[in-house]
């Protein structure tokens, strides 16, 4: 049986340029690049150079890139290191309510700290109104986190217009892109973004590392302190390697972006069209303002762990929404977000192509699915 992978928006595979970029950095230059032999500034030359093209990537300095494990880890400091730096300042910070869990639940721990949150609604397709964020500003709020493109649904929101009226306003401005680095342009100066998240492992890179872009002269405190790698901001033997390959992944995705888009973008739109030929299927997330590779659907009367179920026993691997929360058997909040009911959001697809989807897998995909659909229904608690 063959085996389809359409769930690029979890996790991608790591790209053979990449592997073979990181293998040196693992056994023969492996130094602490907190060292001063040459073992340990053979290692600091490589990470400074892996600063520099992920800068370039952003187009940012080198020194405003913080080398972190996760983009959990990333959003954690923006969240809380702000928070904790500026609190004298205010105690308000504006999330918007679809953001991913690690920034929900990050949130909700600095509300515990004695910190006020508003969360912002979103329209029928995802979006973040700015005029909402520009009236939920206080004098008391200190940051504004609304995330570049909806892992779940694809979205992208109207970052630079929101990064515009922060500044304005005089409150950092916050946005994960996870999901859009590598896939879309990502430029922190057009965008008016003051900290910005990024993964590797979601750009055909390593898991385990991410960084996090802070401008400079913005006040931020670290949460992990130790030896003072990063400039102070975090806190723990670089992984060199991992670094090196997420570098070698930018590399690519700079040069390949517009050309990958392109044919993200086509596959896209015909699986949506196929999709939505299903009596009752409807699509989530705008229509046109969203990742190339991100289709998010949900049938009305049939339970999405069902349908995940069948089409792993045909071969293919999809999602129920975002991989962090997929093991929880309810209906995703970002889809209530957006209005749907309860027993629509419980329906929900999320199918995320990638660098080695092919027209072939498109073709079975959309000769199983309604198949699937259709015995689901039958067999539906929901009518």
């Amino acid at each position: 049986m063959q085996k389809i992978y359409f769930d690029y928006a979890s996790t991608t595979p790591i790209d053979n340029r990449v592997v073979k970029a990181m293998m040196p950095y693992f056994s023969e230059n492996f130094g602490n690049t907190m060292s001063l032999h040459t073992f340990g500034q053979e290692a600091k030359f490589v990470l400074d150079q892996s600063r520099q093209t992920l800068a370039d990537l952003i187009n940012s300095e080198p020194n405003e890139i913080i080398f972190t494990g996760s983009a959990t880890e990333s959003n954690n400091l923006a969240l809380k290191g702000i928070s904790f730096a500026n609190k004298s300042r205010g105690n308000h910070i504006i999330i918007s309510s679809i953001e991913h869990p690690c920034i929900i639940e990050s949130a909700k721990w600095l509300e515990s700290q004695g910190f006020e949150v508003t969360k912002l609604p979103v329209d029928k397709y995802g979006f973040v109104n700015p005029e909402d964020v520009k009236n939920a500003i206080t004098d008391k709020t200190i940051l504004v986190s609304v995330m570049h493109a909806s892992n779940e649904i694809g979205t992208i929101e109207p970052i630079a217009e929101i990064g515009k009226i922060c500044h304005e306003k005089g409150v950092y401005f916050h946005t994960d892109a996870s999901q859009s680095l590598g896939k879309i342009p990502v430029d922190v100066e057009k965008m008016n973004v003051d900290l910005l998240t990024a993964s590797s492992h979601k750009m055909y890179g390593p898991k385990g590392v991410a960084l996090l872009y802070v401008r400079n002269g913005v006040k931020i405190n670290p949460i992990l302190h130790g030896g003072g790698q990063e400039n102070g901001m975090r806190s723990s033997t670089v992984n060199v390697p991992a670094i090196v390959g997420f570098a070698k992944a930018a590399e690519i995705c700079s040069v390949e972006m517009k050309k990958e888009g392109a044919r993200l973008t086509k596959l896209r739109d015909r699986l949506i069209k196929g999709i939505l030929k299903i009596k009752g299927s409807r699509l989530n997330g705008s229509p046109k303002t969203r990742l190339p590779n991100n289709i998010n659907v949900s049938f009305p009367r049939i339970e999405g762990e069902s349908l995940i179920i069948r089409l792993d026993m045909e071969g293919i691997a999809c999602s129920t929404g975002s991989a962090c929360s997929s093991i929880k058997l309810e209906p995703s909040y970002v889809l209530l977000a957006l209005g749907l009911k309860p027993e629509e959001a419980h329906g929900s697809l999320r199918i995320s192509l990638g660098r080695y989807t092919k027209e072939k897998e498109i073709d079975y995909f959309l000769k199983v699915l309604p198949k699937i659909v259709t015995k689901l229904e039958e067999m539906s608690p929901f009518k």
